[in-house]
């Protein structure tokens, strides 16, 4: 699950011309600021520049209230029914930062020699062009349906509400004596969960060092949730590769060929299914309304009943049982793809014993898109990712960037997490009691706060 980039953003123009395909035509508008001015249409910048793989630059809004309901419903206007999609640049041009002249950058649309590795992938096996994010909220929202089918009715990652103690598919998969393990980069975000802080080491993994290692030697767990890099490292030399503008998708492509490479070389290639998704669009234009939503039920504290899916993201669903060219579509009912629609086909392939609330018990699974009656399509042996290496100036100019709002999320989650000394029930019943309220140091730069995520996560995991 890679960060904040709408389906018409990296997908759209996948299919140009193909009528059965939802993607963009070019016609696609929204009204800018100020009265008799000409709409702004969707476009694309050619080239691979850094500049250009980077758009939108800066970082447009993502807040439930004042940022996503603005950008589906517009400025000032109810919201309720259905969205009309035509207040992303409205709402990017009052984001701090935005120059005039920039106001169009959330309409930019990447084509396939631009992003060649997911398009490969979806070319080669299938792509959904009905996938929401799970509700119109930012990272944690979304991050929490695809692993618990609620976000416990909070709209935005922060004020942190420690302890997060929804149940989720990992607690599913104990039950059932299935493996689980998430592989991280810098920081897991699903650390959030005080239900799997137990798991410690034992679940938690580094990628760079294992995922590859243990994909060669057949030895991946039953289910594996990977997350990218949220924040660039002087330290490693290392950029960002979450694709969260304006971070280089570059660098998330070849987080992506990484990935397919290491599973279509290894032993287990044909039992795998691969999914490629995003949790949230991020501000970034998408011309297809959300529908209603069935609600998860739970406590509503932010006073909105996640009755409504948020903007499409990009889903690529890969496997040997897949046709080549598929276009994935639920095979039956009305809702689309959500994230909890992972834990659906989970729970539908290996008999667990959810839902969990009542979005994954209505969700459609990904099954019926695995129709091959044997693992025929084997795809590219190998996908090229684009040859980029971070420049010492780039790094040096990404860790004193401002943390945006995700890396400030992460800093508190980091000050939360359980030291490995700690005994973990004492630990979650003091937060319920708030009888400690643990505090992040300001992390006002990505430098300071990958310091103080990297200090912290070796504290909860023990030496890797």
């Amino acid at each position: 699950m890679l960060e904040n980039r709408s389906f018409d953003c990296m997908l759209g123009w996948l299919k140009p011309g193909d009528p059965d395909y939802r993607g963009l035509t070019g016609d696609e508008t929204n009204p800018q600021p100020g009265a008799g001015l000409p709409p702004v249409p969707v476009w694309n910048q050619p080239g691979t520049d850094p500049a250009t793989m980077s758009i939108p630059n800066p970082d447009p809004g993502e807040f439930f209230a004042q940022d996503m309901n603005v950008q589906l419903f517009g400025a000032g206007q109810p919201t309720t029914g259905t969205p009309k999609m035509d207040g992303f640049v409205i709402n990017y041009a009052g984001q701090s930062g935005v120059a005039a002249a920039n106001i169009n950058a959330v309409m930019h649309y990447f084509t396939p020699d631009q992003v060649p590795v997911i398009s490969a992938l979806a070319n080669a096996f299938g792509v959904s062009d009905t996938w929401h994010a799970s509700a119109p909220c930012q990272t944690w929202p979304n991050r929490f349906f695809v692993h618990t089918a609620t976000a416990a009715g909070y709209v935005n990652n922060l004020p942190p509400h420690f302890p997060y103690c929804m149940k989720s598919i990992y607690e599913l998969l104990d039950e059932k004596q299935k493996s689980w393990r998430i592989y991280f980069h810098d920081m897991p975000q699903s650390a959030t969960l005080a239900n799997v802080w137990e798991s410690g080491a034992l679940n938690f993994r580094p990628f760079e060092e294992e995922f590859v290692k243990d994909a060669a030697a057949g030895n991946l767990p039953n289910y594996s949730f990977i997350e990218p890099r949220y924040l660039s490292s002087s330290l490693l030399q290392l950029i960002a590769n979450d694709e969260h503008p304006p971070h280089n998708v570059h660098y998330g492509e070849q987080l992506i060929a990484t990935v397919y490479n290491a599973l279509r070389s290894g032993p287990n290639w044909e039992s795998t299914l691969f999914i490629v998704t995003y949790d949230e669009h991020g501000g970034c234009y998408d011309h297809v309304a959300p529908p209603e939503a069935p609600p998860p039920g739970g406590p509503t504290p932010d006073g909105f009943a996640f009755d409504r899916y948020g903007v499409r993201v990009p889903a690529v669903i890969v496997s040997p049982y897949i046709p080549a060219g598929s276009i994935v579509r639920p095979t039956s009912g009305t809702l689309p793809f959500d994230h909890s629609s992972i834990i659906k086909t989970l729970t539908n392939l290996w008999g667990l014993s959810g839902p969990l609330t009542g979005r994954d018990a209505a969700a459609p699974d990904l099954l019926g898109a695995l129709s091959l009656a044997e693992p025929t399509n084997g795809g590219p042996e190998t996908i090229t990712p684009p040859d980029l290496v971070p420049s010492a100036g780039e790094i040096a100019e990404a860790v004193q960037r401002p943390t945006n709002d995700l890396q400030k999320s992460l800093c508190a989650l980091a000050a939360h997490l359980p030291p490995t000394s700690t005994p973990i029930p004492d630990y979650i019943a003091d937060l319920e009691k708030q009888a400690i309220a643990p505090t992040a140091p300001a992390c006002e730069t990505v430098e300071a706060a990958g310091s103080y995520i990297e200090a912290q996560v070796k504290a909860f995991i023990g030496t890797l």
